[in-house]
């Protein structure tokens, strides 16, 4: 490996950049043989890490959150807990109140599907990109 490849591989993992170290040497040989300028090269190298962050980013959120299962709006069972409405629940699913910036609480006793509706609205984020990205509001 030479020097500037150590330090390639050293700065990428200071960052935190794993996708980053993985393409970046490929990247560089492309950009080599198609005569790429350094901004297009670091864009390249850049894009490749946000596509992998955002892929890859909800699911390390749900993890780091350690919910004890994922769950599914299927799953839950609307007949036993019958304070729960289905459209109130599919309305959560939206993440309007992300975008909005609002606060959702789940109050209630034991078994009666609290964990359940939040593993739910976490889980509904990681299949979606950043919400609200790119919005001016």
């Amino acid at each position: 490996m030479s020097g500037s490849s150590t330090d390639v591989a050293y700065l990428t993992r200071a960052l935190k950049m794993p996708r980053a170290r993985q393409v970046a040497e490929s990247l560089a040989e492309t950009a080599r043989s198609q005569g790429w300028d350094y901004t297009e090269f670091l864009a390249k190298v850049l894009s490749e890490e946000v596509a992998s962050r955002e892929t890859h980013g909800g699911e390390n959120r749900v993890k780091a959150a350690r919910f004890p299962q994922t769950k599914t709006l299927d799953d839950f069972d609307f007949s036993h807990q019958r304070s729960v409405s289905r459209p109130q629940i599919s309305h959560l699913h939206q993440l309007d109140f992300l975008r909005e910036a609002h606060n959702v609480i789940f109050l209630g006793p034991p078994g009666t599907g609290k964990t359940h509706c939040e593993t739910e609205s976490a889980g509904s984020t990681r299949t979606r990109t950043k919400v609200g990205a790119g919005d001016d509001t």
